[in-house]
Parts: structure tokens; C-alpha cells; sequence
């Protein structure tokens, strides 16, 4: 049974093992959303995410009875990492089964710590299946949300909240398979039942609201997301039950949201969170929050294992679409000379020039012309607008991108 005397259990397994992670104060977003917003940073946690808590506070429980084969876990990534993590410290052997689309870093670290990556599933939940499969072959299966001893030690999070911070109002916590916020939510509202306890999902894949809805747990079809640590397709029985019970409100956010809300996070508190981890701070973003006005609220990043090509993209598109970044073309008489005093147009504006590609050969390019494409960092909007009146006042006829 998931309970306050389970939970402190588990805090004590953990003491040595995980650390407390930093709950940070935020003058910006504080200032943005009008009410006092924290930053709950779990991707400071060994192995980048929660998952370990609930990862070494299983096995801690299961040790003496562990099959021949040692352990066997499926996960897109940070349970994977949390499971191969624990083990490795047991000096247990980990198989890891993860879906075929699991990012390639996630897998490294995986293997880093010592995981035996087996891929296997186009979803979490065929992964899930073939792990079962390997159970029979003499292997500990470990869940990754639906088990007590898993929802006990992230529970341990909620404790760290309210020591923190005995104030909070409101807590809002990713959503996938709900063994974080079952764990959360039944330690703050054992201290704290006036506090309010709000679960965050990637609309691409709303299990948990779809699972409130029907008045069980539900399979949804999911769709691609940058929160795939979330892009569960069916919450668990167990977390689902208490979620019932203590869960206040559950959100979806859109992917826009979360890229911005990664690049947000980034930029503003140099803080790295996975897609998973910033869908607290999108759902702010979104709009969808406003009673949380003047209270005490506290974001739970629940990790940082973002794939490094992934940030790149999502840096870039979150760059343009916030005007931070211009893309246009023009046409230019191919003589020496007019590159430059193109360049010194955008110079002259203070534009930070990222990229120049110069073109002789377009299909339809007059012989005499050359078409220039240039990509700007700007200040925003207005800066944009600035460039492209000195651009047209200079002759320039601009092509935006």
C-alpha cells in the first residue's frame, strides 16, 4: 500500500543514494505568470531524471529475491537509466528492453551504466510486452509506474517539496504513466491537503485525461512528441486509482508549447529539461492556469535526458518562431562589392549575421544575378521590422523565409 509510512521507508533506503535536488526561485517567471513560481530541479538528479528514486528503492525492497538473470525494465529512456543505474550499484545485471525509436543518447547512457539495451517494440507498451517475455526466462521484471515500491520512492520528491517549502500551493507534475504524481501527490497531500496537485500531458499522447474521463484506464493513440518520456499510451491501474484520490486537475499542452517552454527554461534559468520535464512551465504557458494567480507554485523538471540533436532543432525553431532569429533572400548584381554592402546594411542595424548562402545557379536566376540567402539573429519582432525598412530603404527587394 502507497502511503506516508511507505514513502518515508523509501527516504531512508534513498538517503544515500539520491541527492536532494535544488528547488529554485524564479524572478522572471514569478513576474510572468504573477505568482511565485519554483523550479523543482529533478534533472539534477543522478542519471538526469527521478527514475532512480523509484528504480533503487525497488530493488533495495526485492534484492533477496531476485532472479537468476538479474532484472529486466522497459523504458524509452530515463527508467531505463534509473533500473540499469540501481543495479549496477547492487551489483545486479540489468537488461533493458527500449522501443526502436528510443533516442540513441538515452541509449548510450544506458549502456553506460552498465544496461544490457535490447530494442525491441514501435511503443512503450510492445517494449513492455517483450520484456514480460524475457521475465520468463528467469529475469525480474521491474515496472516503470505501475508497481507500490516504484510510486513509493518517487513519493520521496513530495516530502523534499514541503520541507523545502511549506508554503506551496500548487504543484504541477508530469504526467505519463502517473508513478511520478501518484508518488507526489499522496506525500503532499498527507501533509498538505489544501495544496493543489496538477497533472501536466503531451496532448500527442493524453492517456491520463483520456483515463479520467472513461473512469478507468484507457489506451489512446498516440502521436509523435518531444515529450516521449510522457508518451505513455495507458495510465496505470495503480497510479490511476490515486490519482482519483488526490489529483486535483489534469492539462495537456500542445508540442509548441513544450519546445517553447525547453527554450524558455534554457534561456531564462539555464536549466536543461527534456521535453517531458518543461510541460509544467508550457502548461503556464498555455494559459490554462490562471487560478494559480499570487500562489505559491512549484514546477516539478522531472528530468534533462534531452537527445543533443533534438535541443538543436528545437532551439533553432524556437529561435525563429520567437523572431530571434530572421531567414530572407535577395537578388544581387554579381559584381564585386555588392556582398559587402549588403553585410553592411544588416551590420549597420546591429543584426548578428549566423549564415550567408550565395547562389549563382537558381533555375529561373537571371546570368547577371546572384541570389544571397542570409540568416539573422535579431532582438525580436521590432528589430525585424528596423532590418527590413533599411533593407527596402536601401534598394533591396527582401524575400522572408
Amino acid at each position: 500500500m502507497v502511503n506516508m509510512e511507505a514513502i518515508k521507508q523509501a527516504e531512508a533506503v534513498l538517503k544515500n543514494v539520491v541527492i536532494t535536488t535544488p528547488l529554485v526561485y524564479s524572478n522572471y517567471f514569478s513576474r510572468r505568470f504573477d505568482a511565485h513560481i519554483y523550479l523543482k530541479l529533478e534533472n539534477l538528479q543522478r542519471t538526469g531524471s527521478f527514475k532512480i528514486r523509484g528504480a533503487y528503492h525497488k530493488l533495495e525492497k526485492i534484492r533477496h529475491s531476485l532472479g537468476p538473470g538479474g532484472v529486466v525494465a522497459a523504458s524509452a529512456g530515463n527508467h531505463a537509466q534509473g533500473v540499469a543505474h540501481a543495479a549496477q550499484l547492487m551489483g545486479v545485471s540489468s537488461s533493458i528492453v527500449m522501443p526502436e525509436w528510443a533516442s540513441i543518447s538515452k541509449q548510450i547512457a544506458t549502456r553506460s551504466y552498465g544496461g544490457r539495451v535490447i530494442l525491441s517494440g514501435k511503443s512503450l507498451a510492445e517494449s513492455l510486452a517483450q520484456a514480460r517475455k524475457l521475465e520468463e526466462e528467469g529475469r525480474t521484471f521491474i515496472h516503470p509506474f505501475d508497481d507500490e515500491d516504484i510510486i513509493a520512492g518517487q513519493g520521496t520528491i513530495g516530502l523534499e517539496i514541503v520541507s523545502q517549502l511549506p508554503e506551496v500551493e500548487a504543484i504541477l507534475i508530469p504526467v505519463g504513466g502517473g508513478g511520478l504524481i501518484a508518488g507526489i501527490a499522496t506525500a503532499v497531500k498527507s501533509m498538505l491537503p489544501q495544496a493543489s496537485i496538477i497533472g501536466v500531458q503531451t496532448a500527442a499522447c493524453a492517456s491520463a485525461l483520456a483515463a479520467r474521463s472513461a473512469g478507468k484506464p484507457t489506451t489512446v493513440t498516440d502521436k509523435y512528441s518531444i515529450a516521449d518520456g510522457i508518451s505513455v499510451k495507458q495510465t496505470g491501474q495503480l497510479p490511476f486509482t490515486i490519482m482519483q484520490r488526490f489529483v486535483d486537475d489534469l492539462v495537456a499542452v500542445q508540442e509548441e508549447e513544450i519546445a517553447t517552454a525547453m527554450l524558455e527554461l534554457l534561456e531564462r534559468k539555464k536549466v536543461l529539461a527534456e521535453g517531458s520535464g518543461a510541460v509544467p512551465l508550457a502548461a503556464l504557458m498555455g494559459g490554462q492556469l490562471s487560478s494559480l494567480h499570487e500562489k505559491v507554485v512549484v514546477l516539478v523538471i522531472s528530468g534533462g535526458n534531452v537527445d543533443t540533436h533534438l535541443l538543436g532543432r528545437i532551439l533553432r525553431q524556437g529561435l525563429f518562431k520567437s523572431n530571434r532569429i530572421m531567414r530572407f533572400s535577395v537578388q544581387l548584381k554579381d559584381v564585386p562589392g555588392a556582398l559587402a554592402d549588403l553585410l553592411k546594411v544588416v551590420a549597420n542595424c546591429r543584426g548578428n549575421i549566423l549564415h550567408v548562402s550565395h547562389d549563382r545557379l537558381g533555375r529561373h536566376l537571371p546570368v547577371e544575378l546572384t541570389r544571397v540567402e542570409l540568416e539573422v539573429e535579431t532582438r525580436g519582432a521590432d528589430h525585424i521590422e528596423e532590418l527590413l525598412d533599411a533593407l527596402s530603404k536601401s534598394g533591396y527587394e527582401v524575400e522572408a523565409r
